[in-house]
């Protein structure tokens, strides 16, 4: 099986003829007097080959070919040779998503302009297209795609049913829906490999890591719905803790809880866009104020062993590790924002006065010297809890968020993983390099999953 990268043509032949360089031929070691089987995605077509007096990689396909395996478009692509005249074009990549008020420009409303940059970093690599749900025709198993032409603007082509999803719906009540969970197991159960099956959320990763000894070394300790005594507790035990969510996202609804002797109980959180300082003089008022305010909805909370980190200007710090499944199959950290809180602020979340900054901002502000040791320190323990995420789940992961945090005695913790991560930290205008290796990443993924893996270029 060899892989290379070939130019392909659309010829108006009416006839079923693949025509294609000598050299071509001569390199795949085709048999240009016995059929050739082409393939794009999961359709194939049998063809004649005919040898054409053209120096170079070229291939040459006739109108009834393309529409029958349905090619979305000319160009340079990857050209699969699987044995016995058998070749394979590609890979076809789709990204799966969804639109809530879908445009002529931006098909996937917001997360249009993040389809486009995917698609983009697949060019000359994949014949690679976003869609949604409704796009799916089940009977024919065909995609009503939306591609990018060489203007870069969108265009519409059904193909068939691709070689590998990259999974970013959107919504996360959508997605754990029954209706969603059946869609992604029907294109599972047509063999297509799917990564980044759903979103994670906090108690999912603490109970996945719960007999992981590797990745218990670098968690604080957590308690999903933990009950009254429980959090007191806790409190007791570490003098502060963190009160969030198990869903949520961007800070909303997370409390931190400070019991100081002799002085009560301290929360703070976030208010109408302000910073809020609650004191109570019992734990019991305090647990009551929270209770009233937030009902049954309590039992989908999270109490998590507040850390010491490394501070800023007395503003604590953590960081965002982006990390991605590379060509190899291998965790990588894309990229590393450093977040620094804002004044009196919960979070370090950016939408609640925080800072962005690079990593060795941080790390030298804090470490010095030391620095680089911490900084690779922390890319080790970031590929190692990936890995022990990824072993503990169910379903393929090739994408990361990490909420890591490094304590004042330097160790490193992991507060929560996302599985879908957004992209804020890539707006630093020194990580925009580490934004494009990201999207690369998620290409060469994808080619790993689909097969499409070594060979030559042009």
């Amino acid at each position: 099986m060899s892989l290379i990268t070939c130019n392909i043509h659309f010829s108006q032949q009416p006839d079923q003829v693949v025509y294609a360089s000598r050299s071509l031929i001569q390199e795949l070691k085709l048999n240009s007097s016995k059929p050739l089987h082409i393939r794009l995605g999961r359709e194939q077509i049998k063809a004649s080959i005919k040898p054409l007096k053209r120096s170079g990689r070229h291939l040459f396909l006739s109108v009834d070919i393309r529409n029958k395996i349905k090619v979305p478009s000319s160009g340079v692509i990857h050209l699969l040779e699987h044995g016995d005249n058998d070749i394979q074009l590609g890979p076809l990549i789709g990204i799966l998503t969804d639109s809530l008020k879908p445009g002529e420009s931006t098909p996937f409303s917001s997360r249009s302009s993040f389809v486009k940059q995917v698609i983009k970093a697949g060019h000359n690599k994949a014949y690679t297209f976003g869609f949604t749900p409704s796009d799916i025709n089940w009977h024919e198993k065909t995609i009503n795609g939306y591609f990018l032409n060489g203007h870069g603007s969108w265009f519409r082509k059904k193909v068939a049913f691709p070689d590998v999803i990259y999974n970013r719906l959107p919504n996360r009540r959508l997605e754990i829906g029954e209706e969603m969970t059946q869609l992604r197991q029907r294109l599972v159960n047509e063999g297509i490999p799917i990564f980044n099956w759903s979103f994670l959320n906090k108690a999912d990763v603490y109970e996945l890591l719960d007999n992981d000894v590797e990745a218990l070394a670098h968690l604080p300790e957590s308690v999903s719905n933990p009950s009254p005594e429980t959090m007191k507790e806790l409190l007791h035990k570490y003098s502060f803790i963190y009160f969030k969510p198990g869903t949520g996202s961007l800070g909303y609804g997370i409390y931190r809880i400070t019991y100081r002797p002799q002085k009560g109980y301290f929360v703070r959180y976030r208010r109408n866009g302000a910073n809020t300082l609650l004191k109570f003089a019992s734990f019991d008022k305090m647990y009551r104020t929270l209770l009233i305010k937030h009902g049954a909805g309590l039992k989908n909370y999270v109490a998590q062993q507040g850390i010491r980190l490394i501070e800023i200007d007395k503003c604590p710090v953590d960081f965002r590790f982006h990390m991605h499944k590379d060509g190899n199959n291998e965790w990588k950290p894309a990229g590393i924002g450093a977040k620094k809180a804002g004044r009196g602020s919960v979070t370090t979340h950016m939408k609640n006065g925080g800072t962005l900054l690079t990593p060795e901002q941080a790390l030298k502000l804090t470490f010095g010297h030391r620095t680089d040791a911490m900084l690779e320190k922390a890319k080790a323990v970031s590929i190692k809890l990936s890995e022990a995420i990824e072993r503990n789940y169910p379903h393929r992961i090739g994408e990361l968020g990490l909420d890591i945090g490094i304590d004042q005695n330097g160790n490193v913790w992991m507060f929560e993983a996302n599985a879908k991560p957004g992209r804020s930290i890539f707006k630093h205008p020194a990580l925009k390099i580490e934004g494009k290796q990201s999207l690369n990443y998620i290409v060469d993924h994808c080619l790993y999953l689909s097969r499409f893996q070594g060979g030559g270029t042009l």
